[in-house]
């Protein structure tokens, strides 16, 4: 596996120039190699004169055949070297290409994994895909354009203008009147290009997204009816996306022709003034070597013309693009990088006392959650909680529930902070907002409604990489028997979110990672929704036992429990009362129902478990009778 690139300290990725600076030694090969090649070029006209020239001379009997091999051979040798040259280039253009592409997709990566989950949903999953990969490559491709060109175009034009200036600078100054034309017909096209191209990015965008979304929910649209319909709703993105690409195709392939067009109405005059110069009626005296090498000279002058113009649309492509992910290419905050760095010594000093620190963990415990007056809304403005007030201390598990919509979920997202809030929420006396992400990670455990399992083994989906044993999360979350009646145990692939899983296994399983990776304050949102009570009570019991020394929020609507929990916090339209189970039985009636109706439910499915096995019990008596 490769090292993670290490930036210079001066980088900033928001800046295309440091890119390029990052790369010099790669560029420096690339120059070195790249002028050997563009001005060896000049052999190729010059050869081609000479060899006209000595045909000519052959012919008319005043050549020898041995002056033309002397020729060939020699033009062989320089094309050897030339064209060498030229393979060292572009194998150098394509690793500073290779070398930038990773780099700014290291970066974008981690800037896209520390941005909120409501941000990214908000963004889109197509156009966050778009940006991560199709835009940092469009990109990246108008950057190795861009540095092929300054040689095969910029060295090559300089080189080429230089000796048709030598060999007649009148006629060279009126053949060089047109390729200045097709740059600024290519100027000209900046505006459609980059509309064009813009245009097809958000087509491409909501593209992937219609496909994930057809994707993911494919059996409900089936199951309701809606199949039909999503499909021609696809169909009309595809088309979309369709007619999108081939507008900003139109004005990518269709122009280069034109632009050689212009710069080779030069043409006409070397024909015209170059005779003339051979005929001795001209501004020199040229013979049919020195005419050759001039138009050939020319014709080559024009195409790189034609290539440079070309590359302005390249350009106008990339600067979409990087207009695009700019945003996302932040530098790393100042704290961060000392952070990282005092870890790095951390490390290092314990691997001299022979100890192993495994990555990225910090003896980190929280004594203290105080919540003062905390007011929270979506962005949409509307508020969900509303100045609740609590507190909880290290060794406690707190209960919360409430009425449906009533704001369970939210409170335990408030914790992420992946929304401003009004308020407090200290966490041994520091506001969890004033913290720093990486701080709040050491603290702030989560595990949501959605599992959010890996397609891997369930071994790896528990670990995440660390040197642990897998067995011991397995068994307090009491799923040890079920996977090792797995296909390949540990090692069995989940699949997809889970997919080859049951609801109530993948909630485990997610609840094993969150105990392996066991932070101070553990946030579980409905952790044992489809499970039967006798597997949920004994692996509460066990959820007990391991977090002993972290503070546990548990958001749940099963009830039978919360007699176990050291507080309850009760929720109903966006406000919080804590207290003990007593203590809520007395103050919400609401509660005292939903509890004593559970139990009820729990008592009658008791009683018919009982009725049940009494009734199998007569029958096997009856059958051992007959």
């Amino acid at each position: 596996m490769k090292e993670k690139q290490k930036q210079p300290a001066s980088f900033q990725p928001d800046r295309i120039l440091s890119y390029f600076k990052a790369e010099w030694k790669v560029l420096l090969a690339v120059t070195i190699s790249g002028l050997i090649y563009n001005v060896g070029l000049l052999a190729g006209p010059w050869f081609e004169g000479k060899m006209t020239g000595c045909l000519v001379d052959i012919l008319r009997g005043a050549g020898q055949f041995g002056d033309m091999l002397i020729l060939v051979l020699s033009y062989v040798a320089v094309i050897v070297i030339v064209q060498s040259s030229r393979y060292i280039k572009r194998f150098y253009v394509r690793r500073f290409a290779n070398n930038v592409n990773r780099r700014m997709k290291e970066i974008l990566y981690g800037s896209l994994v520390r941005k909120s989950r409501a941000s990214l949903k908000e963004e889109g999953e197509g156009n966050v895909i778009t940006k991560a990969i199709l835009d940092v490559d469009d990109c990246v491709e108008g950057m190795r354009k861009f540095t092929t060109e300054i040689f095969d175009t910029g060295v090559a034009l300089a080189a080429y203008a230089g000796m048709l200036l030598w060999y007649d600078w009148r006629l060279a100054l009126l053949c060089m009147l047109f390729p200045p034309i097709s740059y600024m017909t290519a100027e000209k096209m900046k505006k459609m290009i980059q509309r064009t191209g813009a245009a097809y990015k958000e087509q491409s965008g909501a593209l992937s997204a219609a496909t994930l979304d057809r994707a993911e929910n494919a059996i409900t649209y089936r199951v309701f009816g809606r199949e039909k319909e999503r499909q021609n709703a696809y169909e009309e993105n595809l088309s979309a996306y369709e007619k999108s690409a081939v507008r900003a195709n139109i004005w990518n392939t269709a122009m280069p022709p034109v632009y050689r067009v212009i710069s080779m109405a030069g043409v006409l005059f070397i024909l015209y003034f170059g005779q003339k110069n051979v005929l001795g009626t001209g501004w020199r005296a040229w013979g049919i070597a020195a005419f050759t090498t001039f138009l050939s000279c020319f014709v080559k002058l024009s195409v790189k013309s034609s290539s440079a113009a070309k590359l302005f649309n390249a350009v106008h492509k990339a600067q979409v693009s990087w207009n695009r992910i700019k945003p996302l290419l932040t530098r790393k905050d100042e704290r961060t990088a000392i952070e990282d760095q005092t870890a790095e010594n951390h490390a290092r000093e314990c691997k001299e006392k022979n100890d192993t620190v495994p990555a990225g963990k910090t003896e980190t415990t929280v004594q203290k959650i105080q919540i003062s007056h905390l007011n929270f809304a979506y962005s949409d403005g509307k508020k969900i909680l509303d100045d609740i007030c609590l507190s909880a201390e290290k060794g406690q598990i707190i209960g919360i529930t409430g009425a449906v919509a009533c704001g369970k979920s939210t409170l335990g997202k408030v914790f992420l902070c992946e929304y401003p809030y009004e308020g407090q929420i200290l966490v041994d006396g520091t506001d969890l907002q004033a913290m720093d992400e990486a701080d709040r990670t050491k603290r702030i455990g989560y595990l949501g409604h959605d599992p959010e399992l890996f397609f891997d083994s369930v071994e790896n989906n528990i670990l995440l990489g660390e040197k642990k044993e897998a067995d011991d999360y397995l068994k307090a979350v009491c799923m040890e028997q079920e996977v090792a009646e797995m296909e390949d145990g540990k090692q069995t692939a989940v699949g997809n979110g889970g997919v080859r899983l049951s609801g109530g296994q993948a909630k485990r399983l997610a609840l094993a990672r969150t105990l392996c990776h066991k932070k101070p304050v553990l946030i579980l949102d409905d952790p044992f929704s489809a499970l039967d009570k006798n597997t949920e009570k004994q692996i509460f019991a066990n959820l007990k036992q391991q977090t002993k020394d972290n503070i546990v929020f548990l958001i749940s609507h099963r009830l039978y429990l919360f007699p176990q929990m050291d507080q309850v916090i009760w929720m109903e339209d966006g406000k919080a009362v804590a207290g003990t189970h007593e203590e809520i039985l007395e103050k919400i009636p609401e509660y005292r129902s939903l509890y004593e109706t559970q139990s009820d439910e729990r008592e009658n499915a008791k009683v018919e478990t009982e009725n049940r096995k009494t009734v199998s019990e007569h029958t096997e008596e009856r059958r051992s009778d007959r």
